[in-house]
């Protein structure tokens, strides 16, 4: 498998969390991994394979700090679900390196709906840069993945599986990840925030969604809340505009939510 990478190999102390490390030790050995992780994102972010638009679109996107919060790790195996062109899809692979692999996810629906839905993420994984990552067409419910996974994310979709199917094809969807997580495995739902209260005939021309949707669905699946991040939050955004109006696009207000397998 040819991968092209350039991020540091984090030392991790094997006793680590295990009592056979002193506390100043092993807060040192966690703030080293943390460093040492901090650089790997960025030079995930830096690598030369990625596009130009997707550089661009970092400033608004904050891959660094929202990868940060997920915890990814180089060696993790990932699920970008729903991943559209493969924004995260490239800095996944990038960042877990040679020793993970990347799973990017597209609907079967979707797919049966716009036939080419999923060709930009099998162009990735047929570029030998990309060399550990697959692409698969699967149901949204019956998400099946060869190795369990560390990671599972989906990046500004939830909504159209909530509000574009249903409420049940959502917590549906929830508990596929739930079945392909590790235990402790965690699962990232980042979205564009809608208003509480909101009807789902108002809401879903917005393509957006309320937080505690997303968090009531997940957690019904099992998933535990672990927390919610502010790095995409934008106070300006008045949550009554469709994501896709050009005085919003780009810097909605957005929820970052992370659960985890318990």
């Amino acid at each position: 498998m040819a991968v092209r990478r350039s991020f540091v190999t984090l030392a991790v102390v094997a006793a680590l969390g295990a009592g056979a490390v002193p506390p100043a030790a092993a807060q040192s050995a966690l703030a080293l991994s943390r460093r040492g992780a901090s650089v790997g994102l960025a030079a995930a972010l830096g690598n030369a394979d990625r596009p130009e638009a997707d550089r661009a679109a970092d400033a608004n996107r904050k891959p660094a700090g929202l990868l940060a919060f997920a915890g990814l790790r180089p060696g993790m195996n990932v699920a970008d679900i729903m991943p559209g062109k493969g924004y995260f899809t490239r800095i996944f692979s990038n960042a877990v390196g040679a020793k993970g692999h990347v799973w990017a996810v597209v609907s079967a629906a979707r797919v049966a709906q716009k036939p080419d839905a999923a060709d930009a993420v099998k162009a990735i994984a047929a570029d030998p840069a990309f060399g550990n990552v697959t692409a698969l067409v699967q149901p949204l419910d019956a998400i099946s993945i060869p190795k369990p996974l560390d990671l599972a994310w989906t990046s500004q979709n939830y909504h159209d599986v909530y509000y574009g199917v249903g409420a049940d094809a959502a917590l549906a969807l929830d508990k596929a990840v739930f079945a392909a997580l590790r235990r402790g495995g965690i699962f990232m739902v980042v979205d564009h925030v809608a208003n509480p209260g909101m009807s789902p005939d108002d809401v879903r021309p917005l393509h957006r969604i309320d937080p505690a949707i997303i968090r009531q669905q997940v957690e019904a699946a099992g998933f535990q809340f672990e927390g919610q991040s502010g790095i995409l939050v934008n106070r300006q955004d008045t949550h009554t505009l469709t994501v896709f109006d050009p005085a919003i696009r780009g810097h909605t207000d957005q929820v970052v939510l992370k659960f985890r397998k318990p």
